[in-house]
C-alpha cells in the first residue's frame, strides 16, 4: 500500500503539471493540427500513467479519468470543440474538467433532498453486496454473474458522485448529473444516449460520430448516414474499453468487449431504422414497463455474454474485491 501511495501521488502530480501546461501553453498555438502536436507528449503520458498502479482500482480510476476522459477532451480542445470550451476561466476548473466526467450546468436547478437518499440507498446496497461475497461459494455462477452486474454498476455511480459533490464543494458551482437512472431507459438509443454515464455520449458525437457523419453524407442521404456515425461511435467506445480492460488485466485483448459495443451499435441502428416507419411504430408500441425490461434485460444479457468473460477468466471478480477490502 505504501508503494501504491507513493505511486497515486506521483501520477497525479504528473496529470496536474501536464494539464496545467495544456491550460496556458496550447491555447495560445492556432487551433487544429499544430495545437494536437502540442499535446501529443501529455495524450502519450497518459497513456502510461495506468500502467503505474499494480491494484485494480487505481488503475481503472486513471485509466478512466486520464487515458479515456482527460485524452478525448483534449483531442477536441485541439480543435476548439468538447468541454474545454470555451476555455474555464480558472485553472482548477480546467483540471476538473479535463480528468472527470462534470460539466458545469447551464441552468440551475433547485437541488432537493431525493439524490442524497437515493445514494445512500446505493450505498447500503453495495454494503450488503459486499456481504454476500462472504457466501460465493454457495451461490450459483447465474447469481454470482447479477452481483457482479451489480457490483460494477453501483461502484462506479458512488465513486462518480461521490467526485462530483467534491468537485462541486471545491469550484462552488452546480455541475451536470454523471448518469440518469440507466435502469429506467425504455430503448437502447435511450439508455446509451441520454442515460448511461452521459459524459462519454458528450464527447463521442463531436470526437466520433459528427466527423462521420459528414463524411457519410458526402455518399448517401443524410437521414441515412447517422447510421456509420453510430456504429463509428460504438467501435471506437469498444476499442478504448478494450484498452481499459487491457489495464485492469494486463493480457492481450480477445475483442469481445469490441464485439459487445458493436452489437449495441447495430441493434441501436436497427431500432433508429424502425422509428423512422411510425407506421410499425404506431402498431408495436410497447408500454414503458415493458420496453424498459427489455432494453436492460438486453444489456444484461449480452454483458454477460461478451462483456464479462474476459473479466472472469482473469479473476478480475475476486481482485476487484480483494483490492476494495484492502484499500477501504
Amino acid at each position: 500500500m505504501d508503494e501504491e501511495l507513493k505511486s497515486l501521488i506521483k501520477v497525479w502530480i504528473s496529470a496536474i503539471i501536464s494539464i496545467s501546461y495544456c491550460y496556458y501553453i496550447p491555447p495560445r498555438i492556432k487551433s487544429g493540427v499544430p495545437r494536437l502536436c502540442s499535446l501529443c507528449p501529455v495524450l502519450a503520458l497518459f497513456l502510461v500513467l495506468p500502467l503505474c498502479f499494480s491494484s485494480v482500482h487505481l488503475s481503472l480510476i486513471t485509466a478512466f479519468f486520464l487515458t479515456w476522459l482527460a485524452n478525448f477532451k483534449l483531442i477536441l480542445f485541439s480543435f476548439d470543440k468538447g468541454p474545454l470550451i470555451p476555455l474555464p476561466p480558472s485553472l482548477s476548473r480546467f483540471i476538473c474538467f479535463t480528468c472527470f466526467p462534470i460539466k458545469a450546468q447551464q441552468n440551475p436547478k433547485s437541488q432537493n433532498h431525493m439524490p442524497k437518499l437515493v445514494f445512500a440507498i446505493k450505498v447500503a446496497i453495495f454494503g450488503v453486496l459486499l456481504h454476500l461475497y462472504g457466501y460465493r461459494k454457495n451461490l450459483s455462477p447465474a447469481l454470482l454473474l447479477a452481483l457482479y452486474f451489480v457490483h460494477l454498476y453501483l461502484e462506479i455511480e458512488i465513486i462518480l458522485s461521490f467526485i462530483k459533490n467534491v468537485v462541486c464543494i471545491f469550484l462552488g458551482c452546480d455541475l451536470e448529473p454523471q448518469s440518469n437512472k440507466p435502469y429506467l431507459a425504455t430503448s437502447l438509443q435511450d439508455f446509451w444516449g441520454r442515460r448511461w454515464n452521459l459524459m462519454v455520449p458528450a464527447i463521442l458525437r463531436p470526437a466520433v460520430y459528427a466527423p462521420m457523419r459528414r463524411v457519410s453524407e458526402r455518399r448517401m442521404s443524410s437521414g441515412w448516414a447517422l447510421f456509420p456515425g453510430i456504429l463509428a461511435a460504438f467501435i471506437v467506445s469498444g476499442l478504448v474499453h478494450e484498452l481499459l480492460f487491457f489495464y485492469l488485466t494486463r493480457e492481450m485483448p480477445t475483442w469481445e468487449v469490441t464485439m459487445f459495443f458493436v452489437l449495441h451499435g447495430v441493434c441501436t441502428a436497427v431500432e433508429l431504422a424502425v422509428k423512422k416507419k411510425t407506421t410499425v411504430i404506431q402498431r408495436w408500441q410497447l408500454s414503458p414497463v415493458v420496453s424498459r425490461l427489455l432494453t436492460v434485460g438486453f444489456v444484461i444479457v449480452t454483458g454477460g455474454w461478451l462483456f464479462t468473460p474476459q473479466l472472469i477468466r482473469a479473476s478480475l471478480s475476486y481482485r476487484l474485491l480483494k483490492s476494495l477490502l484492502i484499500n477501504f
